[in-house]
This record gives C-alpha cells, sequence and structure tokens, in this order.
C-alpha cells in the first residue's frame, strides 16, 4: 500500500496571517512539519495557495504544489494536490501545517488502521485525562467524538458528548472515557475524490466540522486512539509557548 503526506500550508490567517513562514528558530514552521513527516511516506508534498509558501518550500528542498485559492478546506486542497502528483497512491494523509511536532507513533497508528480494507478515512483520537478538568472537556475549541465496538466515529460535536446523566458536570471525565479528536486525517485516493464532490450537511454547517458531512453521507471513519498530545499553533501566542519546547523534539 503506498501513502502520500499533504501538507496543506496557507498564508492567509485570520487569527495569525503568514504563519507557514513564521520563524521556528531558524526554519520556517512549514519546514519544520515537512522535515517531521518527509520519511514516513512514499511521497510528501507541500499544498499550497501562496508563492512565497512555494517558494521557501522549494528552497528547503522539500516538493510543493500551488492550489487553487478558492478550496473551502484542507481536504479540498488535499484533493487537487493528489491529482496533480503524477502519480497514483492508494492512500492520502492530510497532515496539518500548524504541527510541528507531530510523532512519527501517530503517523503510524493512522497508516495502520488501513490494514482493516474496509477503511475508507481515518482520524485519531485522545482520551481526556481525567484530571483534565471539566474546562478543558466544555472548551468549544476542542471537538469531541463518541466512537462505536469498531472504533469507528459515531458523531463529532464542539459540545460535550455523551452526556453523563445524573452526575455533576465535575465529574463526568471521573465516570466515562472522553475522546478529544486529534486533527489528522487519511483517506483513500477515490473516497477522497467523492467525498470532495459533496455538498455542505446541515450539520457541518452546524458544528463548522466538516467530517460531519462525510459521515452524514455514509462514510466510515476508523478511529486510533493515541495517548499522544499534538501542540498545534493557532495564534503567535501559540508560537512562542512552542519555541521553547524545539530542543525536546
Amino acid at each position: 500500500m503506498t501513502f502520500i503526506g499533504i501538507i496543506p500550508a496557507r498564508y492567509a490567517s485570520t487569527r495569525f496571517p503568514g504563519k507557514p513562514l513564521a520563524d521556528m528558530a531558524g526554519k520556517p514552521m512549514i519546514q519544520r512539519v515537512y522535515e517531521r513527516v518527509r520519511g514516513l511516506f512514499d511521497h510528501t508534498v507541500v499544498a499550497t495557495d501562496d508563492e512565497r509558501i512555494f517558494n521557501a518550500v522549494e528552497n528547503f528542498g522539500g516538493q510543493a504544489v500551488m492550489t487553487s485559492p478558492k478550496h473551502r478546506s484542507g481536504t479540498d486542497r488535499c484533493y487537487e494536490a493528489l491529482t496533480k502528483s503524477g502519480k497514483k497512491f492508494d492512500v492520502a494523509v492530510n497532515i496539518q501545517g500548524d504541527e510541528p511536532f507531530i510523532k512519527p507513533s501517530q503517523i503510524a497508528l493512522l497508516k495502520a488502521c488501513f490494514e482493516d480494507e474496509q477503511t475508507q478515512i481515518a482520524t485519531l483520537v485522545k482520551p481526556f485525562a481525567a484530571d483534565a478538568g471539566f474546562e478543558a472537556l466544555f472548551n468549544p475549541n476542542s471537538p469531541k467524538v463518541v466512537l462505536n465496538a469498531n472504533r469507528e466515529a459515531i458523531y463529532f460535536s464542539r459540545s460535550v458528548i455523551p452526556y453523563f446523566r445524573g452526575k455533576e458536570h465535575t465529574e463526568w471525565l471521573k465516570s466515562a472515557v472522553y475522546y478529544k479528536h486529534i486533527g489528522i486525517y487519511a483517506y483513500r485516493a477515490d473516497v477522497l475524490a467523492t467525498i470532495t464532490a459533496l455538498p455542505q450537511s446541515p450539520l457541518e454547517q452546524a458544528e463548522s466540522l466538516e467530517q460531519l458531512r462525510w459521515i452524514e453521507n455514509g462514510y466510515k471513519i476508523k478511529a486510533g486512539i493515541t495517548d499522544e498530545e499534538t501542540t498545534g499553533i493557532d495564534t503567535p501566542e501559540d508560537l512562542e509557548k512552542a519555541l521553547k519546547l524545539i530542543d525536546k523534539f
């Protein structure tokens, strides 16, 4: 089975314009991400809509492809990059361009989901720590997911799911396992082609979570369960915190 790793990277960002090119101890963030994952796939490419990012990737010896600035999501950008790769791959892996500390073990776990021939789409989830506090659980920027017995996602929500009836909120984490969604995806190539052609769905529009579109249309999302956290960078303040971690990776 062949895998292509695709790193969508946009220059425009409301909270952090130019984020992919932000300096991280002498290297742009996109280079940190690229170097972190390039040896884990048969091919790795940055998919961007900005020549500055394209040129930066080319300058550090990476591979990049220009994509449309009109894409609604990283998934759509991944599909265009896949079609422009000039090669056939079984699975495309969408790596967030603001995850410079993503772990090889997490990529391996995601890829392992496709050992099951029935897997169409895969992602990662992480159990909330029992001592994380209900503030973390109630954070709408940290989507939650419920799994079935086959470790397939039943639903994703910015609200807390499941609701634990008969318990105070402060006791929920001690009473059940709650899963946090880790925003990395992998798709079989033929599935990626079909899901990007789907119109936005009511649940997707309500929660602003594109994976709900896939579930509403009958696609199965396999979940690998990791105990390792990720460190996404959404703001300049996040970057300052991340720079303190550089020496640990």
